[in-house]
């Protein structure tokens, strides 16, 4: 519960003491003045893709104004450095002017009928003749997270670095790691509900059994 502060930069944009969720609670409850219809979170320089949308701050600044009823995207590159950020700006630009019609408000201001949504959106950091097109899949898997890295810092004391993320390991055709692998976009719709609906009988039946008496 620390207080944040808003900062402007040089060239005008603003920016916080916080994470990307933060920054856009800020701006959508007070900071911002009005009612955006699109929130566009990124771009990330790395992929999130997999189980990386659970830790993703990129992912958590789009989350954050779609449990605002605002649409969303997160933009990500899928390998780190900005050797072609041009490229993933104008086809991040290109999705979002094909995406604007459905956000269009209503002649008295209303917001459109369509509800709001999430997208998870990962562009090959190549030249854009190489990128083999786009593709609407799920999330793949990864596994656990390589071990964490101890060093000595110069006082004596133990450091720990958060070990390399895991190798993917559901990345079948139908998944983001499949689609990046292939040159594609890809492109996934999220939702905020982690409730684990096939296993509710099961934790419903132990949880009776364990409310009756011996």
């Amino acid at each position: 519960h620390s207080p944040m502060y808003v900062q402007e930069a040089a060239n005008g944009f603003r920016y916080i003491n916080g994470t990307p969720a933060d920054c856009m609670h800020i701006a959508l409850t007070g900071l911002l003045g009005y009612r955006p219809d699109l929130v566009v979170s990124g771009i990330n320089n790395g992929a999130n893709m997999g189980d990386d949308t659970i830790y993703s701050g990129t992912v958590g600044a789009a989350m954050e104004a779609y449990l605002f009823g605002i649409p969303a995207i997160a933009f990500s590159q899928t390998e780190k450095g900005w050797g072609f950020i041009d490229v993933a700006a104008q086809r991040a630009r290109a999705l979002v002017q094909q995406l604007m019609p459905s956000l269009e408000v209503l002649s008295d201001g209303a917001p459109p009928a369509v509800p709001p949504w999430l997208l998870n959106v990962n562009i090959p950091n190549l030249p854009d003749d190489q990128i083999a097109g786009v593709k609407v899949v799920r999330l793949g898997r990864r596994h656990a997270a390589e071990r964490v890295i101890t060093q000595t810092s110069p006082r004596g004391e133990t450091m720990y670095w958060i070990g390399g993320a895991g190798p993917a390991k559901e990345a079948g055709e139908g998944t983001d790691f499949h689609a990046a692998t292939h040159k594609f976009i890809s492109i996934t719709p999220l939702q905020i509900d982690l409730t684990d609906h096939e296993r509710l009988p099961y934790w419903a039946e132990a949880a009776a059994r364990l409310s009756q008496p011996n």
